[in-house]
């Protein structure tokens, strides 16, 4: 089967956007009271981040370099993360309502800024109407087919146990197997919950009224004019519940983008008949383990186990390893459109991981910026936001205290991106890792007769490297991009001279050459 990936995708830099606490518009009324947008977040709190608040900021994304958005959820929720949905047909009233989504899609689009979608289609919320009917008529709800219950229980006119006198406090970084299945929720609430989260009752994918009304909804807002979709939790969705959902959307757009939340490599998902690619978190540990070598922090990563399991110190050569499998191990058609994020809402960001080291985070986004796939920011790390796990990673954005804006940070991320968008080798070329000694990294993108070189020095000490490059014999390579400097674009310039490329770069640092 061919792979047939969305072209705009591989020219994306996006930008991720946790809708409560990206920025607020006076234009959306709040129907009460909300958290203070300046006070740490809390887990149930509302900020009041709408969508309107969005359209009011498009400038600053894209200043930032962003030309497609990932939002999460939008749709109608009574938690701020919007992960329970009750009403997959309409944007939360808080976010603006539907309304406010058509002035979002009509001002992405005259900018040229696509718009992808968060879709939560393994579970819904207690407040789905579907799901309510049966806990209102129990087993005379016609809708009990459409998630798992405890079968017996509602025969027997037991009523379902979705609101517990006990709120769950579970730690999910630490998450045992057994709750993932979400059986034990059968027994003591009387319906499969997501990982047993009572506000999760899990879906009937396999109904074929449950298939046909969430496939209507991943097509209504294709048609309204959302270029993409992320899955949640795809793996926990039946593969032909994908195959079916990649059918209906390319149909109305075959440019659509289907990104799958799947934290490890899964080449066989990714044959052409589900997803187009993955939330790339491979890339992104082997990132982090490579530039943040010696400042990780422990305590925050085990916060979160993958990243705890994934995230270790490493040299430049297990670097060069990690990364020539994650551009080896799927066709490059899907290799080119993966999610390269860094972070996310369901991580500690990135500054805290590497314990609020600046230069690791721009050696990580430099590194990001001049891979194959698309770039991702998410929300705030381009002026320096740390944050530990949920609901520290998802603090308001200080839209009103530009003092704490890392200024000098902003000012690298709008130079680094404005460099891949205007240098196609750095977003089409072939990848080749040319040297990996000690914490120094270099590796040569090939598009044509244009090359790009990228040397990242990760180490404290300065680095001599003695590059062999053949195939660039007698180029001459001009500095585009220093990680370590805010100079911005420089004249310097070096010529391959016998197949060779020596070179001196000082520690926690890096550049970019294109050929002149």
């Amino acid at each position: 089967m061919s792979v047939d990936t969305p072209a705009w995708v591989r020219d994306a830099v996006f930008y991720q956007i946790f809708p409560d606490r990206f920025a607020s518009s006076d234009r959306v009324v709040k129907p009460g009271p909300l958290e203070d947008w300046d006070a740490p977040p809390t887990t149930y709190g509302f900020k009041g981040g709408d969508l309107l608040g969005v359209v009011e900021h498009l400038d600053h994304i894209q200043g930032v370099g962003g030309n497609a958005i990932y939002f999460n959820p939008i749709f109608q929720s009574a938690s701020n993360h919007r992960y329970h949905t009750y009403d997959y047909f309409s944007v939360d009233p808080l976010l603006g309502g539907n309304a406010a989504f058509r002035e979002l899609i009509d001002a992405c689009h005259a900018r040229g800024i696509k718009v992808v979608l968060d879709g939560v289609f393994n579970h819904a919320s207690r407040g789905f109407w579907p799901f309510h009917h049966v806990l209102e008529a129990g087993r005379a709800s016609p809708y009990r087919g459409w998630f798992f219950f405890n079968e017996a229980d509602l025969d027997a006119g037991r009523p379902l146990r979705a609101y517990p006198l006990e709120p769950d406090a579970r730690d999910l970084a630490g998450i045992t197997e057994d709750h993932m299945t979400g059986l034990q929720s059968l027994r003591t609430l009387g319906y499969q919950a997501w990982w047993d989260l009572p506000a999760l009752p899990k879906l009937n994918t396999a109904n074929p009224l449950v298939r046909e009304y969430l496939l209507s909804v991943a097509e209504h807002w294709i048609r309204l004019g959302a270029e993409g979709w992320r899955l949640d939790v795809a793996e926990e969705v039946p593969d032909d519940f994908w195959r079916a959902f990649r059918d209906r959307v390319k149909a109305l757009n075959p440019e659509t983008y289907i990104v799958a939340e799947i934290w490890h490599e899964k080449p066989q998902d990714l044959q052409g008949d589900m997803y187009d690619g993955l939330m790339n978190y491979p890339l992104a540990e082997a990132i982090m383990s490579f530039v943040g070598a010696g400042r990780l922090d422990r305590r925050v990563l085990a916060q979160h186990v993958n990243l705890d399991v994934s995230v270790r110190d490493n040299d430049a050569a297990a670097f060069a390893a990690r990364l020539q499998r994650s551009l080896a191990i799927y066709d490059p058609a899907v290799t080119s459109v993966q999610l390269n994020l860094l972070d996310s809402h369901d991580t500690p960001r990135f500054l805290s991981i590497v314990g609020g080291d600046t230069a690791s985070l721009r050696l990580a986004t430099l590194i990001q910026m001049t891979l194959p796939g698309a770039p991702s920011i998410y929300y705030g790390d381009e002026i320096g936001l740390d944050g530990e796990l949920d609901p520290g990673s998802r603090a308001s954005f200080p839209w009103a205290h530009p003092d704490r804006w890392d200024r000098d940070l902003l000012a690298f991320f709008a130079g680094v991106t404005a460099l891949r968008h205007g240098r196609p080798v750095l977003r089409h070329g072939a990848v080749r890792v040319v040297a990996a000694e000690g914490q120094a990294l270099a590796y040569l993108r090939t598009d044509g007769d244009v090359l790009a070189l990228v040397i990242v020095n990760a180490g404290d000490a300065e680095s001599d490297l003695d590059l062999q490059l053949p195939d660039a014999d007698g180029r001459t390579f001009a500095i585009q991009r220093w990680a370590g400097s805010p100079r911005g674009v420089l004249a310097d310039r070096w010529t391959v001279a016998d197949g060779r490329l020596q070179i001196r770069l000082a520690g926690r640092d890096a550049v970019v050459m294109v050929t002149a």
